[in-house]
């Protein structure tokens, strides 16, 4: 009967460790998903700076050339 016991008290403490280490697991999926999404955001935000920039640069050199006429 003691064996018993400590059986079920082991599987207790054993299923305490498996809901921590399921729910680590979801903190960590989700924390890489965030990771993911603000790396795409960040792509997005460098390649609308780089067509603003070349807009800029578009027009400065229209103003040039209507500069130089």
């Amino acid at each position: 009967m003691r064996i018993f016991v400590i059986m079920i008290a082991a599987a207790a403490l054993a299923g305490c460790g498996v809901d921590t280490a399921s729910t680590a697991a979801s903190a960590a999926a989700a924390k890489k998903q965030e990771i993911e999404q603000g790396k795409k955001t960040m792509e997005q935000a460098q390649q609308k700076i780089g067509e603003a920039m070349e807009q800029a640069h578009e027009r400065a050199h229209q103003v040039g050339v209507e500069k130089s006429k």
